[in-house]
């Protein structure tokens, strides 16, 4: 493989072409009109007009992605992560035009892409699973039997869904009928598949994820967990590894469990099995994330394997140069998504121009990004502007550093969740371990960090009225050899 296209943009197209270049491996970008000027096409060896910026008429569009890595005769597609990454007629699209796709195999996106058919393929691999029904269901009063079968409160999911689409919590019966029927229209309307199902909900559950790594060769490992239960509105805000609370025991019956998930599927490649955990300790199987996760930096810190160039080596036909026992935790890492978002205003998106960008730097701080002073956010796109990600030897010290790296990342010209991961590090349920993902709902409100921000604001007030008065005080004399007055009637 000597030339691979990214099928991407932003943080995640330059963060796999930073790993290209370290193998040797020529890189392509493609880009929209939104994102002529953006980084990642300068960062590229070569780069293809894919069209305008919407991504249904650009980064969404198959053949026009396939065509630029013909023209430029690539013979690897990254997919990275979101647009097209997890869509099996893409993949089976690049495998016929002759082109390695670095993911996965299509029938493995297919199966796990849908949560009722993954379910149905590691039924058998006795791994536990969250007490519900396996099938779509429509018929509410069939609805109502099983809601009462498996006892509120319950969750009706969109079989296709993700990032709490088509998601629904119900307390009671009266409830469900107009629940379902939002899931059912909100699944159809986001994924094109109204396929609902129903489990029990897990009260106070943790999001834990085991990262998975498999060749062609049948080898299959996992790198760890990574604690992934500080989100807004179901999507994740804060991640680690490794999870503050897992013991040993739990480590190794979760990591084995997503190997055989793995194998389920005969996956091939960095995938990601999600877990719940509950008040107990318990965990349950959730789905299959069948690309690189956005918060993959964290494993690679703590493993020192670089995940994206394992994914390469994959494609490639090549074997996982490690077992299972060479791999270990070493140290702690985390990782703050910086969107261009208002967390003092329900995290609405906020776009608008980089008016200044100073990025953090020291040892033990990474910074994927895709930006820079003076560019525009384009609304068309997802918000995330980077991923700043601390390490070292103890939980502590890594959340120290982000405190100290979220000090320095200044960003003016948009509102950014900076804030709120100051808010999250700061907070004594998350510096304990004692959390869940009901973090933002049970303690987070905007009106804490206007208050600490009044509180900061008053205090630097307070110490510069004191400077003033001493300095009011102070009698002030020319210092001897500096006057020019005194120079001259000497």
């Amino acid at each position: 493989m000597k030339k691979i296209l990214i099928a991407n943009r932003g943080e995640i197209a330059i963060r796999v072409m930073r790993t290209s270049k370290k193998m040797g491996i020529k890189t392509v970008a493609v880009y929209s009109e939104a994102d002529r000027n953006a980084l990642h096409v300068r960062f590229a060896d070569e780069a293809i007009f894919l069209g305008p910026a919407p991504s249904s008429q650009s980064y969404l569009v198959m053949d026009k992605i396939i065509d630029a890595a013909k023209q430029t005769g690539a013979d690897g597609i990254h997919p990275g992560y979101g647009f097209l990454s997890e869509n099996a007629e893409f993949a089976e699209k690049v495998e016929k035009a002759g082109i390695s796709f670095i993911g996965p195999r299509p029938h493995a996106i297919r199966i796990m892409g849908s949560k009722l058919a993954a379910k149905e393929a590691v039924k058998d691999y006795d791994i536990p699973m969250v007490p519900g029904i396996d099938e779509a269901v429509t018929d509410i009063e069939i609805a109502k039997r099983i809601a009462i079968e498996v006892g509120f409160p319950i969750l009706v999911k969109a079989s296709a869904g993700g990032g709490g689409k088509g998601m629904r919590i119900v307390e009671n019966l009266k409830e469900l009928p107009e629940q379902m029927e939002r899931a059912i229209s909100e699944a159809t309307s986001a994924f094109g598949d109204g396929s609902v199902f129903i489990e029990k909900y897990v009260t106070s559950p943790r999001h834990i994820e085991i990262q998975v790594l498999a060749d062609t060769h049948g080898n299959v490992v996992h790198l760890f967990e990574r604690e992934c239960s500080v989100q807004r509105r179901h999507q994740k805000v804060v991640e680690e590894a490794p999870s503050a609370v897992l013991t040993p025991k739990i480590r190794k019956a979760m990591g084995e469990a997503a190997v055989k998930v793995a194998k389920a599927c005969d996956y091939v490649g960095a995938g990601t099995v999600e877990f719940l955990l509950d008040g107990d300790k318990k965990f349950y199987f959730l789905e299959m994330n069948t690309r690189l996760q956005v918060e993959h930096p964290v494993s690679e810190l703590i493993t020192g394997i670089d995940l994206v160039e394992q994914q390469i080596k994959v494609a490639r036909g090549e074997k996982l140069a490690f077992t299972q026992k060479d791999l270990s935790i070493n140290g702690h890492a985390l990782e703050l998504r910086v969107y261009a978002e208002d967390p003092l205003n329900n995290f609405l998106p906020s776009v608008g121009t980089l008016e200044k960008y100073v990025r953090p730097v020291g040892e033990g701080i990474r910074l994927d990004d895709g930006y820079e002073e003076g560019q525009d956010i384009p609304i068309y796109y997802d918000p995330m502007i980077a991923k700043l990600v601390t390490y070292g030897q103890t939980r502590e010290a890594a959340i120290e550093l982000m405190l100290e790296a979220i000090k320095q990342y200044e960003i003016e010209g948009i509102q950014t969740t900076l804030p709120f991961g100051k808010f999250v590090c700061e907070h004594e349920a998350f510096t304990s371990g004692n959390f869940d993902t009901h973090f933002v709902k049970n303690y987070y409100s905007a009106d804490k960090i206007l208050a600490e921000r009044a509180a900061e604001a008053e205090l630097a007030a307070k110490i510069g009225l004191k400077l003033y008065l001493k300095n009011q005080q102070q009698l002030k004399v020319a210092e001897v050899g500096t006057s020019n007055w005194l120079r001259n009637r000497i």
